[in-house]
């Protein structure tokens, strides 16, 4: 817990303090965001505001959390140092944050609103998703436990829902397939939130909050440990050490939401989006609760949803619009909602998602008692 204390403040501070400094470097550079002519009217105003903000919380992360283990390690020599989990979903997270790199810089070198192309995109989050999910099934411990498993999960692994089913290879296949559905889906829905000053970040707080919590129950409540109640436990691989790192992580996007929230003095861009999208994707993978996203991040999904419907819609029904605008968050914005009005209620949409997540998780425990 002294761990969880130390990362989560020193990434606070890297967020607070790292911020800043990279403000002033991108306006140096000239490196302004484009906006687009066919968003809403409001948004003109924010043209030339520096973007790749998120730049400043995956560095922060990674830092925040290998000094935490180095001091940790100091103050006492025979403490775990990092978990391969940990690592594995720092790979996730900074390979998506790449795609969104470059993505972000070619907006901005050639001063349009359009970075790499879709497909360049999707073979970009296919390649880095595609290598997470190779490796997350090797590199079992002393208990033959692998970071991920090849079941499909809700609250835990579902016995019957096992992917490996017609053999070894094949499951492998399969769960590749059905890993990149899962971070591509939460990369692109974050991605899609970040519109508003604040949105996405201070909604991916909460996710990160909660599976904080998780990481930690999972710790208390894991199948080798002597504090289990009951019959009821968890075959996690590297709990508590997740926990350390979603911490992190919500501390780091803390201290960026600092400058981020409205009027932004910085934009995550495409850099931030991609990344938090596919570190959330990792916690719901490494602490087997892949369906329970579905929940925790039920802001992402109805923002998704509302694109989703809008096309679908518009082409059903040639030409005609579902909603006066998507994602769902300009929509309101159309509709006369004064932007933070928008962003606070929909940070209370993502809140009641997130608790009602943790509502789920923790009656499946108890009803299992």
């Amino acid at each position: 817990m002294i761990s969880l204390l130390i990362g989560s403040g020193l990434a606070l501070v890297f967020g607070l303090v790292g911020t800043p400094l990279f403000i002033r470097l991108l306006v140096r550079k000239g490196y302004g965001q484009f906006i687009r002519d066919d968003g809403p009217t409001t948004h003109h105003t924010k043209r030339g505001t520096p973007t790749m903000g998120g730049a400043v919380f995956v560095l922060a992360s990674v830092v925040a959390y290998y000094l935490t283990h180095l001091l940790s390690w100091l103050m006492n020599p025979g403490s775990t140092g990092p978990s391969i989990s940990a690592a594995l979903l720092l790979f996730l997270m900074v390979g998506m944050g790449l795609v969104g790199f470059l993505d972000d810089f070619i907006k901005i070198s050639k001063q349009r609103s359009l970075g790499l192309s879709a497909r360049a995109k999707l073979i970009g989050q296919g390649l880095v998703g595609v290598v997470f999910a190779l490796l997350v099934l090797q590199f079992p411990d002393s208990r033959g436990l692998t970071p991920a498993s090849t079941h499909i999960s809700f609250l835990r692994d579902i016995p019957w829902l096992d992917l490996a089913f017609g053999g070894t290879v094949l499951g492998a296949i399969l769960f590749v397939i059905w890993s990149n559905l899962i971070v591509t889906a939460a990369s692109n829905g974050v991605n899609l939130t970040d519109g508003l000053d604040g949105l996405a970040a201070g909604a991916a707080i909460m996710v990160f909050g909660a599976y904080t919590l998780i990481g930690i129950w999972q710790s208390n409540q894991a199948c080798d440990s002597p504090r289990v109640a009951g019959s009821v436990c968890y075959e996690t691989r590297d709990p508590l050490d997740l926990a350390l790192l979603a911490a992190i992580m919500s501390s780091a996007l803390v201290g960026f939401l600092w400058w981020n929230t409205s009027p932004a003095k910085i934009f995550m861009g495409d850099t931030g989006s991609l990344a938090i999208g596919a570190a959330v994707a990792g916690f719901a993978i490494l602490t087997r609760t892949q369906v329970l996203l579905g929940i925790i991040g039920g802001l992402f999904v109805l923002i998704t949803l509302s694109v989703i419907l809008q096309v679908g819609y518009f082409k059903a029904t040639h030409g005609k619009r579902l909603f006066k605008m998507a994602p769902l968050q300009h929509h309101f914005e159309l509709k006369g909602w004064a932007e933070v009005t928008v962003v606070v209620r929909f940070w209370i949409l993502a809140g009641l998602c997130v608790a009602g997540g943790l509502a789920v998780f923790y009656a499946e425990w108890v009803a299992g008692l």
